[in-house]
Order: C-alpha cells, then sequence, then structure tokens
C-alpha cells in the first residue's frame, strides 16, 4: 500500500525506464478527485481502448464520452510505443471491481481470486492504462506497444517496490471486461518481472 507518486515523480520514472512521454494539456491536474480520493496506490492496470487511431484514442481518453467523463486513464499507450499523458489523480479506468482481487494485488499473490463481484472502488487503487487496440482479438499488437506496456508497469513498480503481481488486466478485476484481449497477463506479468531484476 503506497500513497501515489507526485505527476513530477511519475514523469520522472516512465523517462527514467526508456519511454518515450507525450504530455497532453494539462494533464498534471486533470481528474475526478472531486469524486473521491485517489489513493492508496495498490497496482497497475492495463485495458484496451476498443478504438483506432492514437488521435481520437488520445482524445477520448483524456475527454471522455457521453456516459463517462474523462480522464479515462493516466496515460495511452499507442501502438508505436509513445505514452501519452491525458490525467493524473483519479480517473474513469477501473470501475468497481472485487475486493478479493484487491487484497490479493495487495498481498502481491501469485495467482488472483476469479473476479465475481463489483464491489470495490478501482478508480483510486489503481494507476490505469489504456493501449490503442480495438479488442477483437484480431488487431495486432505492434512490439513497440509491447515493450511500452512493460516499461509503464515496471516503472511504477519500481518506484513503489512493488513485484510484478501488482500488474492486472481490467478483465481481472471486474466481471464482464475482457480487456485487453490478444496477449497474456501471465506473460505480461513475467516480462515485467524479468525487467526488475
Amino acid at each position: 500500500m503506497s500513497s501515489p507518486m507526485s505527476a513530477s515523480a511519475f514523469l520522472a520514472a516512465l523517462k527514467k525506464e526508456g519511454l518515450t512521454v507525450v504530455e497532453v494539456g494539462d494533464w498534471r491536474s486533470h481528474n475526478r478527485n472531486h469524486k473521491g480520493p485517489w489513493g492508496p496506490a495498490n497496482g497497475v492496470m492495463i485495458h484496451h481502448s476498443a478504438t483506432k487511431g492514437t488521435d481520437a484514442t488520445v482524445k477520448m481518453c483524456r475527454d471522455g464520452h457521453p456516459d463517462l467523463p474523462g480522464p479515462l486513464c493516466h496515460g495511452v499507450i499507442a501502438k508505436d510505443g509513445r505514452v501519452h499523458l491525458v490525467g493524473y489523480g483519479r480517473t474513469n479506468h477501473a470501475g468497481m471491481g472485487d475486493d478479493d482481487v484487491l487484497r490479493a494485488v495487495v498481498a502481491e499473490k501469485k495467482r488472483l481470486p476469479h473476479d465475481n463481484e463489483a464491489n470495490t472502488d478501482g478508480n483510486r487503487h489503481f494507476y490505469g492504462f489504456e493501449c490503442e487496440n480495438l479488442g477483437d482479438g484480431e488487431d495486432p499488437w505492434p512490439d513497440a506497444q509491447l515493450d511500452a506496456i512493460e516499461k509503464v508497469s515496471a516503472a511504477i513498480c519500481r518506484h513503489h517496490g512493488w513485484t510484478a503481481r501488482s500488474v492486472i488486466g481490467h478483465r481481472e478485476w471486474q466481471p464482464g471486461k475482457v480487456d485487453p484481449k490478444g496477449f497474456s497477463m501471465g506473460d505480461l506479468r513475467d516480462r515485467v518481472h524479468d525487467r526488475l531484476k
């Protein structure tokens, strides 16, 4: 359990991990903090955007849509591996999820329990990244993008002293979610684990 890092420390951690970062507008203060607390921070959550095109994805994740106001994540990981920062603080990305999963993430358990409840506010507990992908299981995940997902996850884990077990997919948190679709979260955690050695 950790206090979220400052926006400046967050930016520095991503850059130190070797990521190319694009700062979008007032990302440091663009958040949903008026809706509830941001923190304690317990992990990193990965999503797919179900969108096509970097500009459209970044705009949607920054501004939101009629059913859900933005920001919808902290950063958008584009297909070329660039990380576009769109918000910092509480963001509308995780929604309600399973308290048993949260406890397993906090304890960094090897296996996550099945997410069968939506009783816990994930927006306060997880850093969230939307990855530009249609989420149809056919849209490719370029190496540059997968490398960036690994580096983003490792950067945050490294800062907080977490292991790769603090990285989860949205589908592991909230019943009915399928994202990120097209790669294995187990494989991603293995990559993050190797990077943190």
